[in-house]
């Protein structure tokens, strides 16, 4: 079932009945993302489609035609960012008192059966990027990691099927071991 919510393609959807949780980071990142659309971008790409409809033809005048997709385009993104914060819960990970569990914001490392050692820190949904080693709280290993100790043995499903992982580490924001 398709929300409103779904109609940006780069944001995954949020599953069903769950919060958006979100680091301050994170929810001050698409603040200023949306700020940037509406009082900078926007504004500008207007004053590019009133001066383009005002060069007569606008069925064959690229800066209008353009600007008119820009602007369905932004305003799209808005709406979506907009919901987004809205919906959003702020969580402070180190603000995090049980240290010695996973949860939301914590940075696990982790060795899988071959030794081979990750890290992950698991963030929101909107806020997740695995290039910066960073795992959507809804993910197959950070669901997997959740509620872990150091020295935990969790299952984890992956392409391949099941596999195990042992959790070595576990730190959160602000603390130095």
């Amino acid at each position: 079932m398709a929300t409103d919510l779904d109609d940006d393609d780069a944001a995954p959807a949020l599953p069903p009945g769950t919060k958006n949780y979100m680091t301050p980071t994170g929810h001050a990142r698409l603040r200023a993302e949306l700020h940037e659309l509406m009082r900078v971008e926007r504004p500008k790409v207007v004053e590019i489609v009133s001066w383009a409809a005002g060069n007569g033809d606008r069925s064959e005048n690229g800066d209008y035609i353009y600007g008119k997709k820009r602007l369905r385009e932004i305003d799209r993104r808005a709406r979506f960012l907009g919901k987004r914060l809205e919906n959003a819960e702020v969580v402070d990970p180190a603000r995090q008192t049980n240290r010695g569990q996973v949860f939301f914001g914590a940075t696990v490392t982790y060795a899988n059966e071959r030794d081979e050692e990750r890290t992950v820190t698991i963030l929101g949904v909107d806020e997740a990027d695995i290039r910066r080693g960073e795992v959507s709280l809804h993910s197959p290993i950070a669901r997997a990691l959740l509620r872990g100790r150091v020295g935990d043995v969790v299952k984890m499903q992956t392409p391949a099927g099941l596999e195990e992982v042992e959790i070595l580490a576990i730190r959160y924001p602000g603390v130095t071991a």
